[in-house]
């Protein structure tokens, strides 16, 4: 995974760390305790949480898991067309190097 990737996936994480707690000390203050339906909503709440917190760890795990086999077919690629890769940087740095000439 890149590092980009990498940092926007934590930082979504660390958002939702922060979400999940900030409604955990919602759902313990003890003012709310007198509320009846404060008990099955504090379930329903944390049962949600564990749900999206399963979720996004399957969704990264997913997203890692395709960026490798990207990155195994990549280099199968170049290793069996070692010319085709060769020749495609040629043209990819010449074309920079002619843009850059340009300027």
């Amino acid at each position: 995974m890149t590092n980009s990737a990498s940092d926007t996936l934590h930082s979504a994480q660390t958002e939702l760390e922060k979400l999940v707690s900030d409604l955990r000390s919602l759902m313990a203050n003890k003012d709310l305790d007198s509320v009846p339906e404060i008990k099955v909503l504090r379930q329903r709440l944390d049962d949600g949480m564990h749900s999206v917190r399963d979720a996004a760890v399957r969704a990264a795990q997913e997203a890692a898991h395709q960026a490798k086999d990207a990155a195994r077919a990549a280099d199968r690629y170049a290793h069996d067309e070692p010319w085709r890769v060769a020749g495609a940087a040629l043209a990819v740095g010449a074309l920079v190097g002619f843009l850059l000439a340009r300027r």
